[in-house]
């Protein structure tokens, strides 16, 4: 039902589009696939203030879906997951331009003081320039291999922990590697989060679920005006719901709230290909062995875009 009335509504109602950033590593070289350089840091901050674009806390988005109101368009909120150190080579740069982040911890690796990581005295004192800390797991697990207790155990021990040592329980947590299921996915809404967040490239707007808001990977000299053109594609996954057992991925099967006809579709090994749209229904034969433990299934009208990882167990 909720479906059929967003795609009502969506055919004489422009949803606006927010856009969560995420980064890791900051001005630190070693880590090229996860790393931003401070002057590409500063160039991508330069242009959304040069082209009107709000940096607001990762709140204000969450607040508006859980009230059931719309999001501004041009809204951006600033997400770092893990809690490397190196983040405090780009504070500086957080702080010239005021915006505000909230940063994703890692508690296992803080907890226990591996050496790429903050301690607590130092995400904490990070809350005087517009930083909150979240939660991202205790021991960064493949959410997705580990049985409800094993992952029940996760967060209940890095929750403990994150208390204790910042004060207060998070509001928001992010999925390890952007990996989970429904299992994961009910098991993480237990522990009465705001919001949770995945990472697949898309945007947010009314009508996203609040336990899956997708985020923009910043690394290298990402093109954010590239990235920030992502806009939501309304859609229900029916299949796959998950890995196949057999790593044989029959269909892809999918409603879709556009009065469309085409659309393109990626999988992971495989590529894009051209797909038919009919009233409303993607039904794409695939038949072919899925060759990556950790599968990424894109669905792409336009700008719009909507993403499903998959993962092996």
């Amino acid at each position: 039902m909720k479906f059929l009335l967003l795609f009502c509504v969506s055919a004489f109602y422009l949803f606006a589009d927010a856009h969560i950033l995420i980064y890791h590593r900051f001005n630190d070289d070693r880590y090229p696939s996860t790393n931003t350089p401070n002057s590409e840091l500063k160039k991508q901050f330069t242009y959304l203030k040069d082209n009107n674009y709000t940096v607001v806390p990762l709140k204000a988005i969450a607040d508006k879906l859980n009230a059931n109101e719309s999001i501004p368009d041009k809204w951006v909120a600033i997400a770092i997951d893990d809690g490397y150190k190196s983040f405090l080579n780009a504070l500086e740069i957080f702080k010239e331009f005021e915006y505000p982040f909230s940063i994703f911890v890692y508690v296992q690796a803080t907890e226990q003081n591996y050496p790429d990581f903050m301690t607590w005295k130092e995400l904490k004192s990070l809350e005087e320039f517009n930083g909150s800390l979240e939660f991202h797991s205790y021991a960064h697990p493949h959410s997705t291999k580990l049985d409800k207790e094993n992952l029940r155990k996760d967060f209940e021990k890095g929750l403990e922990i994150f208390k204790k040592r910042v004060g207060y329980m998070p509001n928001f947590y992010s999925y390890p590697y952007g990996e989970f299921n429904e299992n994961v996915k009910d098991i993480a809404k237990e522990f009465g989060f705001s919001a949770i967040l995945n990472q697949n490239n898309g945007a947010v707007d009314s009508s996203s679920d609040v336990y899956d808001l997708d985020r923009l990977a910043v690394v290298g000299k990402s093109n954010l005006k590239t990235l920030l053109s992502f806009e939501t594609l309304q859609v229900e996954w029916q299949e796959p719901k998950s890995f196949p057992k057999d790593s044989n991925l029959t269909k892809v099967n999918v409603k879709i709230a556009s009065n469309a006809t085409k659309a393109k579709l990626y999988i992971t090994d495989i590529g894009w290909r051209d797909i038919d749209i009919k009233d409303g229904i993607i039904d794409e034969n695939i038949g072919q062995k899925l060759t990556s433990k950790r599968t990424r299934i894109i669905l792409k009208l336009g700008n719009k875009t909507s993403t499903k990882i998959i993962v092996k167990d």
